[in-house]
């Protein structure tokens, strides 16, 4: 379950796992607060069924009457488990799937919790005490719930996040680009906001292409911190409004940089290095499960503009080494993190839980 069921990594990987969980163990169905959403036509072309609770707020009465439609819904289908996939359904889904008896309780925690602050946080913690488990999508965020959170770790189950490696692929469409070919794209796909440190990658490229004009930079994106973005660019830096479709800019990219100052498992990470792009990312969260520094990748020290202006430059002058990192990265995506790895691996959580509640 999870809020929407559009645009976002979440509601991505939720789509992924029901997509392609085992259909001779499990029957998934979805359930979200609102309906609509490109995620919910690909759901339900395939067959899975979507339950709409039409909560506006948390803090209203569509809440109140969600919660029974809920209920009625688990009852009538005879649901064994619940999986909420994000922060509004943790603190929704756990508990009236807990009032309403039902056999297995999963969380799930994607993403640092300090993005989390304040009440909601400390909600949080009060379901992690009345669910199964808390599935997680890195071993950092797992540390994190353990240290910080006090989670057991015997609550705590990894499953990476999974890519379609038939849509993210290094053959296919480009997207075009303002300049010419010869250039050597820098990118990166995000949402436009402080914790993704993108102050860090608009200094270190302004310190890299000062001795290098044939670098140009591409920022894929919407959110806040656009203007501000923008008044730090020049005519070397293009801003494109975020994409349903971003493989086609992937695939334009030869280096794509994720600078996060927190992040739990990127996908966008995982998209760039499965269109063969040379990644660069902070040593932050997850980034270093994915990128193993000098082999699928290189990695630089969080909000460290001078560290990555450094890495920049080396791949941008060696350009044998960053297509060898962009294969290697390419070749470790379609090895290890799969969406059928990823359903397998949630499948085998699922399962276990089940057992353990029958």
């Amino acid at each position: 379950m999870a809020r929407e069921l559009g645009l976002g990594g979440s509601e991505r990987q939720l789509a992924e796992i029901a997509l392609a969980l085992d259909r001779e163990r499990f029957e998934p169905h979805v359930g979200c607060f609102t309906g609509g959403g490109f995620r919910a036509r690909e759901l339900r072309a395939a067959g899975v069924p979507i339950l709409e609770l039409g909560v506006r707020s948390l803090v209203s009465l569509s809440a109140v009457e969600g919660a029974r439609r809920m209920g009625e819904y688990l009852a009538r289908h005879g649901v064994g488990l619940v999986h909420a996939f994000d922060v509004p359904l943790d603190l929704f889904a756990v508990p009236v799937a807990r009032w309403f008896r039902t056999p297995v309780v999963l969380a799930s925690q994607r993403a640092h919790r300090d993005l989390t602050p304040g009440p909601a946080r400390h909600l949080l913690r009060l379901t992690d005490r009345i669910v199964d488990g808390i599935v997680v999508n890195s071993r950092a965020v797992a540390r994190q719930l353990a240290e910080e959170d006090g989670v057991p770790a015997s609550m705590l189950r990894l499953a990476y996040n999974g890519l379609d490696t038939t849509v993210f692929r290094r053959q296919g469409d480009r997207a075009a680009l303002p300049w010419g070919d010869t250039e050597t794209v820098i990118g990166t796909v995000c949402a436009l906001r402080p914790e993704k440190g993108l102050r860090t990658l608009m200094e270190a490229f302004r310190k890299v292409k000062a001795g290098r004009p044939g670098a140009k930079l591409v920022i894929v994106g919407s959110g806040p911190m656009r203007a501000e973005l923008e008044a730090l660019g020049d005519g070397d830096c293009h801003f494109q409004p975020a994409e349903r479709d971003v493989a086609p800019w992937l695939r334009a990219m030869d280096i794509f940089v994720l600078p996060s100052l927190s992040e739990a498992l990127s996908n966008a990470l995982m998209e760039a290095m499965g269109c063969g792009c040379c990644p660069v990312a902070s040593d932050t969260g997850g980034n270093p499960e994915l990128v193993e520094h000098g082999e699928t990748g290189l990695l630089f020290a969080a909000g460290d503009a001078e560290a990555l202006a450094a890495r920049l430059a080396l791949l941008l002058d060696e350009p044998a080494y960053r297509r060898d990192l962009g294969a290697k990265a390419e070749q470790r995506m379609r090895e290890h993190f799969t969406r059928e790895q990823a359903a397998r691996a949630m499948g085998e959580i699922y399962l276990e839980f089940l057992e353990r509640g029958a």
